[in-house]
């Protein structure tokens, strides 16, 4: 069981019959670089993740522990993602959906009901609730962010060791100083999403 009552979404999934209850989040909306990840996740009706929480809050160590638990107990999970030409080709809400579609489509069981987190309805074909701050109140979609989450970060550092000039390693991709700097020092990698960095050039052409 959780350390803290993150249950409350999942006990009134319950309550209107459903039985099999995933959770869904994405990892990497925000930064500059690499692929946006989503993850889906179908729990148990008993299990034993302690510290569950929203992956944000956890230790890099804690996630990565979370993470194989996760994948131990889980009935189904799956982790999926949309890369950087298709964020730049639709958009990162739309790669988004896409990733969490992928996600869902990939599970070995089909779930009653699809828990999101946030306000946007990805468009499932599955019955699917939103749930704002979902992976701090939804065991199901904190385990989804964690998965996510480390999946992702595992992937920024495979593309710091293919471009190590841009430290990926330390910023994972997201806008920091850091890596403005680089950017402008070595300019855009292939990884780079072309369309995030529309006005950082705008500006530094005026």
């Amino acid at each position: 069981m959780a350390d803290i009552d993150i249950l409350a979404p999942e006990k009134k999934a319950k309550k209107q019959g459903c039985s099999l209850i995933c959770g869904v989040d994405e990892a990497g909306r925000g930064p500059l670089a690499g692929p946006v990840y989503a993850a889906a996740v179908i729990l148990p009706e008993h299990f034993d993740l302690p510290g569950l929480n929203d992956s944000k809050k956890l230790s890099p160590k804690k996630r990565e522990l979370l993470d194989q638990l996760i994948r131990e107990q889980a009935i189904s999970f799956c982790i999926a993602s949309a890369s950087e030409q298709e964020i730049d080709e639709i958009n990162i809400l739309q790669a988004t959906f896409l990733a969490m579609k992928r996600a869902v489509s990939g599970l070995s069981t089909v779930p009653d009901i699809v828990l999101v987190d946030g306000n946007r309805d990805p468009g499932l074909s599955i019955k699917t609730e939103c749930i704002v701050g979902g992976d701090a109140k939804s065991a199901s979609i904190a385990a989804a962010s964690i998965l996510a989450k480390v999946a992702r970060d595992k992937v920024m550092q495979q593309l710091h060791e293919q471009y190590p000039m841009y430290c990926f390693d330390k910023h994972k991709g997201y806008p920091t100083k850091l890596h403005y700097e680089k950017i402008s020092e070595y300019g855009v990698s292939p990884v780079h999403r072309k369309t995030f960095l529309k006005k950082y050039f705008a500006g530094k052409a005026q």
